[in-house]
C-alpha cells in the first residue's frame, strides 16, 4: 500500500518535531513532509497531499490568512489546523478558510492521533461543531478576510507597491506578495485594480 503523505506547517521545531514523532511512531505508511512557514510551503513541489496539519500563528503570513493558497494549490486535500488559540472566533475563521477540523494543542496525544486518523480515512469529513455560538454563520462580506488582509487591502486600493505595504505594515516583501495573492483568490480579481474595485463594490473599503 502507497504511503500518505501529511503536510506538516508550524514555525515552531521543537513542537513540531514532537507532532512528527508522534505520528510516525503511531501510524504505519505515512510519510511528514516539514515546512516552519506558509511561504516554504506554498514553494513545495506539487506531489499528492492527504492531508495538512497547519498552524495558525506562524511567522510572515499567518495560516488563517494564507489558507485559501493552501486550497489553490491542493484543491482535494484536507487542511487541519491545529493551534494554541481555541477561541470562537478562530474556530469560525478556521471553518470559513476551509478547515475540516480543529485540533487545541493542549489536546492529548491519543485525541490529536484520533483526528489525523478520522482526517486520512475519510477526507470528506464535516468541521467539527464546538459550543452553540459556533454554529451560527456569519454570511456578510466583511468576513471575507482577516483583518491583516484587510489592512493589505485598503493599501493595494490606495495604489501602493508590495514594497512600500511591507514598509508600512512593517512585514516582508515576500508576505505582502502572498496576501495580495489571498486577496485575488478571494476578490476573484485578475489584477490590482480589479480587485480594488471589486472591494469597493462589495464594501469592503471605503
Amino acid at each position: 500500500m502507497a504511503n500518505k503523505s501529511i503536510l506538516l506547517i508550524d514555525d515552531h521545531s521543537l513542537f513540531r518535531s514532537g507532532l512528527k514523532t508522534l505520528i510516525c511512531n503511531s501510524l504505519a505508511n505515512v510519510d511528514i513532509v516539514e515546512s516552519n512557514s506558509l511561504e516554504d510551503a506554498m514553494r513545495l513541489p506539487n506531489p499528492l497531499l492527504h492531508l495538512i496539519l497547519l498552524d495558525i500563528k506562524l511567522q510572515g503570513l499567518n495560516g488563517l490568512d494564507g489558507a485559501i493558497l493552501l486550497k489553490q494549490k491542493w484543491p482535494e486535500t484536507p487542511i487541519v489546523v491545529i493551534s494554541a488559540d481555541n477561541s470562537l472566533e478562530t474556530l469560525r475563521l478556521a471553518q470559513e478558510k476551509g478547515a475540516r477540523y480543529f485540533i487545541p494543542k493542549t489536546s492529548s496525544a491519543d485525541a490529536i492521533l484520533q483526528i489525523i486518523i478520522k482526517a486520512l480515512d475519510d477526507p470528506g469529513i464535516e468541521f467539527t461543531k464546538t459550543p452553540k455560538e459556533f454554529e451560527s454563520r456569519s454570511t456578510s462580506n466583511k468576513n471575507l478576510l482577516t483583518p491583516r488582509q484587510y489592512e493589505v487591502l485598503d493599501l493595494v486600493c490606495k495604489g501602493h507597491s508590495n514594497k512600500m505595504i511591507a514598509r508600512q505594515l512593517e512585514l516582508s516583501e515576500n508576505t505582502v506578495r502572498c496576501h495580495v495573492q489571498v486577496l485575488l483568490a478571494a476578490l476573484n480579481a485578475s489584477n490590482r485594480a480589479e480587485a480594488a474595485f471589486t472591494a469597493r463594490r462589495m464594501g469592503l473599503v471605503a
